[in-house]
This record gives structure tokens, C-alpha cells and sequence, in this order.
């Protein structure tokens, strides 16, 4: 029972580190709010982003709210499955701090492996279509598809960046590990 619990806790809080993640990765990218996912994204944030707002105002272009959301988060995550497993990091707040960031990275890490995934597969499914997620795919995957592209264009017509950045991905997430 105690590894179905793990697993039932740690599938639900990637879940919504995943979800606020991309809340703040969406304003980062400037994705136009507006796309009823974006839309989505934002009421099921909402509850625990909004009070952060009324204490933490934005930094510049950067929502203070939104990245103390992933803090909290990702903190709860590692805390919680760290108190399923038994293990205790009290008094080494080094290993705490590394653990949540790892996990944000790691996080992060697999977002755009999925999403950068997923937007390859519907640009040779619907080349030039507009669906709502292909726009928000676009928004979060260009600015790193971009630089790529750049480095390797495209072989008779066939853009490999995708593939590129999947493989930079997994090389890193291989090292982090």
C-alpha cells in the first residue's frame, strides 16, 4: 500500500508542478492568454496563485507570484515524498534547496520534451493548420526550436531541430540523474 501511495502522491503533485510551471513559462513566452488552454492553465492556478499575487507585486516582466507557486510546489513534492520513503534531509537545507531545484529542472526538462514532441507531430499532421494547441505549443516551443534552427537549417526541406532539441533534452536529464 505504502508504494501505491507514493505513486498516487507523486503522480498528482508532478501534476500540478507541471501545471503551474507552465502558467509561468506561458508568461514568459508571452503566449497570447486568450487560447481557451491558456485559459484553462490559468483557473486551475488561480487558487493558489492569486493570493501570492496580493503579497508578491512582479518583478519587471517576471510574475513573482508565479515563481514562488513553483517553489511552493515543487517544495511540497519533494517534502511529501520524502516523508513517504522515510527519508529525513532535516538540518541540510543545501540537500533541500538542490532537491527542489532539481526537481523544478527536471520538471521543466520534460515539459518541453513532451510539448516539443507533440508540436513536431502536429506540424507534419496539420502543416500550417491553427488549433488552440498548436498555438500554445508554438509560444512555448519557438524560442527554443529557434537558436537550433539556426545552427542546423533545415535538410531538403525537413526541420530536425525538433529532434535535436529532444536529444539535447535527454542528454541532459542523463546527467542530472
Amino acid at each position: 500500500m505504502g508504494a501505491a501511495l507514493t505513486y498516487i502522491v507523486d503522480t498528482l503533485l508532478s501534476l500540478a508542478l507541471c501545471v503551474v510551471l507552465v502558467r509561468l513559462l506561458l508568461q514568459l513566452t508571452r503566449a497570447d492568454f486568450r487560447n481557451p488552454l491558456c485559459q484553462a492553465v490559468v483557473r486551475l492556478t488561480n487558487p493558489l496563485i492569486m493570493p501570492l499575487r496580493r503579497v508578491l507585486p512582479p518583478v519587471g516582466k517576471v510574475d513573482s507570484a508565479s515563481v514562488v507557486a513553483v517553489l511552493l510546489v515543487a517544495t511540497v513534492k519533494v517534502a511529501s515524498l520524502l516523508a513517504l520513503s522515510d527519508v529525513s534531509f532535516a538540518g541540510m537545507p543545501l540537500v533541500w534547496v538542490r532537491a527542489v531545484l532539481t526537481e523544478i529542472l527536471r520538471t521543466l526538462l520534460w515539459t518541453y520534451f513532451y510539448a516539443i514532441v507533440l508540436y513536431a507531430v502536429l506540424s507534419m499532421i496539420a502543416p500550417g493548420g491553427y488549433s488552440p494547441l498548436q498555438s500554445v505549443l508554438a509560444s512555448l516551443c519557438e524560442p527554443v526550436l529557434r537558436p537550433i534552427r539556426r545552427i542546423s537549417p533545415p535538410l531538403a526541406g525537413l526541420d530536425l531541430s525538433p529532434l535535436w532539441a529532444c536529444i539535447l533534452i535527454q542528454a541532459i536529464l542523463i546527467l542530472l540523474h
